[in-house]
């Protein structure tokens, strides 16, 4: 079974204020990221559980797709309701979706870099 939405799915979810997890390392989080989302790299999401909703879909994104599932099958494992988002933060941007730069989930946004 597969716990994996499109890209089309994914922003109607985040329209509606889904809680986004970025599993990318920093340096590729700060060059651009969906807005709100939070990083948690792939390496720490085992460390940082407590941070990861409980009652809520959280849905998972990387650059194009392999880390976000890596990610899902681990939180599905120990009871997260994880959503995997095909295509990635590469496919957000081809998609003409808005991006924030930096260090925060939510600061400058920059649409159709």
């Amino acid at each position: 079974m597969s716990f994996e939405i499109s890209l089309q799915q994914f922003a109607a979810a985040h329209a509606g204020g889904a809680h986004v997890i970025d599993v990318r390392e920093p340096d590729e989080y700060r060059s651009g990221h969906v807005p709100g989302a939070a990083l948690i790299p792939l390496s720490l999401v085992p460390l940082r559980m407590e941070e990861i909703p409980q009652d809520e879909p959280v849905y998972l994104i990387c650059h194009s797709g392999g880390r976000s599932a890596q990610a899902t099958l681990y939180l599905r494992r120990n009871g997260i309701e994880a959503i995997s988002v095909a295509g990635g933060t590469e496919g957000w941007i081809q998609a003409g979706h808005p991006v924030v730069t930096g260090d925060r989930p939510s600061a400058r946004v920059e649409v159709n870099r």
